[in-house]
């Protein structure tokens, strides 16, 4: 029977303890943000966690306990690329979690357990910029002094992004997660501002037109259009080949030279100049060009690209001539005309003719477009329903980075932002992750197809 006189464990001196653990945790640890999880979904059978967000970071003093570095297996190159396995040990202040944190995070939607730490929340360590997952929860070391325990040890790995949603509101913790994890980039057409371009004359000797004889055949790519040099003094035509793989007629043959557009149709030519591609993979062009005897279209310069095309405006040349130049116009992948190319150059012009771009249409102009788009907000497509999160978005460059994508957005719909109200058209969508180099996971099925598919049937045995 312990001894009724001495009061070994009394409740003054386990406070005096926990008051002492409590400033040395302020002295020499380091204040971390302790993220906890929310579990929006979970499997119904196993309990497995479909959805979970962190909306939420409270600052709190901590002390590392590994204090060689990080633990673990540290940085490992696999087949997989490089994978990173730092571990990291953490002590805080068991009064000062219960005390502050703990009513914090109690009346929190989709919190499982709010008393103590718990494994899946989240640390955010400052001194390397990182996020860690807590694995483990160690709550008996050292073990009972005078009768009680007073901190929580936590046994952490650097966490591996799946998919969750970080939105705390503390910028050095969520700018942690955009950049990482699978992510597409939507190229999005906005507010519609008509183009303007000029154009430029030669007197005579510029490339007015091209007839093409032969298209050629099997060019896997876009070739190079030269023309034989102008006399000393002039200025030599350059142009840009367009190749088709649909064109009429080339059933069992791909990849033919439908067009020739003229870029500048040079001047000073006294005999027509002869005209080749180069490059490509395919072969059995041919082509002759015609030149004028005098004011041709030389060149068409776009002096405002515009914006918010959805496809290539209309060009119109105005001018007195015996016979009317054409012009196409190209436009990229955020709406904006990027070059007006010359089909014919025309003939009988004395001074610069008015070029004239259409302006750019809205299928929809009860749809309001602009607007800036929020970091983490769910985007949805107008015409798929298809859902993202916004990880960044550039409104200069119309560009917008999106990640936890539930389905395929496609060119020419209205993508809607659900918190902002942002409304762009999508101009073009790269599904390949240009932002993280190593998340590469097509090309890495790709290529293991070639050695073994089992997209079709089991090639081990019967499908």
């Amino acid at each position: 029977m312990l001894n009724p006189f001495f009061l070994n464990g009394s409740k003054t001196e386990q406070n005096l303890i926990q008051s002492l653990v409590n400033e040395q945790l302020m002295m020499y640890g380091v204040e971390v943000y302790y993220l906890p999880r929310r579990y929006v979904t979970t499997n119904t059978v196993i309990k497995e966690v479909i959805q979970s967000n962190f909306s939420n970071a409270y600052p709190i003093e901590a002390y590392v306990d590994n204090y060689e570095g990080y633990v673990g297996q540290g940085t490992l190159l696999s087949k997989f690329g490089i994978e990173n396995r730092d571990d990291l040990q953490l002590i805080i202040s068991k009064e000062r979690f219960e005390s502050y944190i703990s009513p914090l995070i109690r009346d929190l939607p989709d919190i499982q357990l709010s008393t103590r730490p718990k494994e899946g929340d989240l640390i955010y360590f400052p001194l390397g910029d990182r996020l860690f997952e807590i694995k483990f929860v160690e709550h008996e070391q050292p073990f009972y002094q005078l009768r009680q325990t007073y901190v929580y040890e936590l046994k952490c790995e650097l966490f591996r992004y799946e998919d969750e949603v970080i939105n705390t509101g503390v910028d050095e913790i969520d700018d942690e997660i955009e950049q990482i994890g699978y992510i597409q980039t939507l190229s999005l057409i906005g507010v519609g501002r008509t183009a303007v371009g000029i154009a430029s004359i030669c007197s005579s000797g510029a490339v007015n037109r091209i007839y093409l004889s032969n298209m050629g055949k099997n060019y896997s790519s876009t070739p190079t259009v030269g023309f034989s040099s102008a006399p000393i003094g002039n200025i030599t035509a350059t142009g840009i080949a367009s190749v088709t793989y649909e064109y009429p007629g080339c059933v069992g043959v791909t990849g033919r030279v439908s067009t020739i557009n003229i870029i500048n149709a040079g001047c000073g030519y006294t005999v027509t100049p002869w005209i080749t591609v180069q490059g490509g993979g395919g072969s059995g062009f041919a082509a002759t060009t015609g030149i004028s005897t005098n004011g041709s279209i030389q060149s068409i310069t776009v002096i405002d690209g515009g914006s918010g095309y959805t496809r290539p405006p209309s060009v119109s040349i105005a001018g007195t001539s015996s016979r009317q130049a054409v012009g196409v116009a190209t436009i990229n992948s955020t709406g904006v005309v990027t070059a007006i190319y010359i089909l014919d150059g025309g003939d009988g012009y004395d001074i610069e003719p008015v070029v004239t771009i259409s302006p750019p249409t809205v299928s929809d102009p009860s749809v309001s477009i602009g607007g800036t788009f929020i970091f983490n907000e769910i985007v949805t497509g107008s015409t798929t329903e298809t859902q993202a999160r916004v990880k960044e978005w550039n409104g200069v460059t119309n560009t917008m980075e999106i990640g936890v994508i539930s389905g395929n957005f496609i060119s020419g719909e209205y993508v809607i932002g659900s918190e902002s109200g942002a409304k762009y058209v999508i101009g073009d969508v790269n599904i390949n992750d240009i932002v993280s180099p190593y998340t590469d996971n097509d090309t890495i099925e790709i290529e293991a197809d070639q050695i073994i598919d089992f997209s079709q049937t089991n090639p081990f045995g019967m499908p």
